[in-house]
């Protein structure tokens, strides 16, 4: 999968893939609708740091899940 193109389905594979690492309890919060594709550099930003680190630490969860949150619509 090429994520280097901004469209919906690659926004919506983004914050799947987000959620999973992240854990994420309350998936409303990663509805691609809620999220402008002009954000895309910034989520996958985010994918790709989350995606290199076998280890998450709980206050790093909660500082992603806060900026995913800021990013929303």
């Amino acid at each position: 999968m090429d994520l280097s193109e901004a469209n919906q389905t690659n926004l919506a594979y983004l914050l799947e893939k987000i959620g999973e690492k992240l854990d994420v309890a309350n998936t409303s919060l990663l509805d691609p609708e809620d999220y402008n594709i002009n954000k895309y550099d910034d989520l996958k930003w985010l994918y790709d740091y989350v995606s290199d680190k076998s280890v998450i630490s709980i206050s790093e969860k909660e500082a992603f899940v806060e900026e995913l949150a800021a990013i929303r619509k």
